[in-house]
């Protein structure tokens, strides 16, 4: 859990760096008044985004909330949950969408929100949604939209400066050093835009590492989550691609990624040993004895995405098994 923490303490370290170094630049160039234009902009767009979001997602999502009377169980688990992690019971909605998953969203621990899709209600059985929802909480604990909404700013930022200086920096009015000066900042906030996004995507899957260890402090035997994240990728590989794509923009949410469904369900396949559909305690200890190789492809395509990959999310889990 302290290489967790240290990871992402260096990692808002790097991203903040990152500004500052960039912020110098064109503290010595004449276009600092732009500057400050495109830092405001940017926090008007997280601002808008911080108190919309939430609007957005439940539209998106079709999301209904529930009271008790209707889906008891449900309310249990998540009042049960809440009250263990130290925060007050968020609000608890069903999402009208065939996909089997969960998510958490809202403003604050106090404006927090858990909502499940009909899909996994019928994918899951009780300890594993469990663990699932517990993985939830865990993200409205930590405050997990608010950090990513800061940090998704930066990359954003970078952006509006790289556009700005290369296209609009009058450069065709700049002889010698000027104009030389101004593409050079254009072209480094052009490619610190890229590396900070791919710090951005990687901070997500550090935040989903920590979920995975919340929902374990919060009561919930690693063994239900894996087996949970099993069901999910298989339940997810068996949807059909359009409910899929609908819900392409919001995925970040969820508690995997479902586009990656059909290639992570032929790794997690050889963990099932007993060909159950599910992994328990012994089948993650032995995945805790193997050693995880990932092909270029493979890590490729974990850097471009907002989860880790489910093979080494499910190893992590297993060092939790007691």
């Amino acid at each position: 859990m302290f290489g967790l923490k240290l990871r992402m303490f260096l990692l808002v370290a790097v991203l903040f760096g990152i500004v500052y170094a960039v912020i110098t630049m064109i503290g010595t160039a004449m276009g600092i008044t732009n500057f400050y234009f495109y830092l405001i902009l940017a926090l008007v767009f997280m601002l808008i985004q911080y108190l919309v979001g939430p609007k957005i997602v439940e539209w998106s999502m079709k999301v209904k909330y529930v009271d008790e009377s209707e889906y008891p169980q449900l309310h249990q688990m998540i009042e049960e949950l809440a009250r263990n992690a130290g925060i007050p019971k968020p609000k608890v909605g069903i999402s009208q969408v065939n996909l089997p998953n969960a998510f958490a969203f809202g403003k604050s621990r106090r404006d927090g929100r858990v909502c499940v899709t009909q899909g996994i209600l019928n994918l899951l059985d009780r300890d594993e949604l469990k663990a699932v929802l517990g993985h939830e909480i865990t993200h409205i604990v930590n405050r997990d939209m608010l950090t990513i909404t800061l940090l998704s700013v930066i990359p954003m930022l970078m952006y509006r400066i790289a556009w700005h200086f290369l296209f609009f920096g009058n450069i065709g009015r700049r002889k010698g050093e000027g104009a030389a000066y101004t593409v050079l900042i254009g072209l480094s906030a052009l490619i610190f835009y890229f590396i900070t996004n791919l710090l951005v995507l990687y901070a997500s899957r550090i935040r989903e590492y920590f979920a995975d260890r919340g929902s374990v402090e919060l009561g919930n035997q690693p063994s239900a989550l894996a087996s949970a994240l099993y069901k999910l990728v298989y339940g997810s590989a068996k949807t059909n691609k359009q409910s899929i794509k609908d819900v392409e923009g919001l995925k970040a949410f969820f508690v995997n990624d479902p586009s990656r469904a059909n290639k992570e369900i032929r790794e997690l396949v050889q963990l099932d040993l007993d060909r159950s559909g599910t992994i328990d305690a012994n089948e993650l200890q032995y995945l805790n004895s193997k050693k995880i190789e990932l092909k270029f492809s493979d890590r490729l395509m974990e850097a471009l995405s907002t989860h880790p990959n489910m093979l080494k999310r499910i190893q992590k889990l297993s060092e939790y098994n007691k």
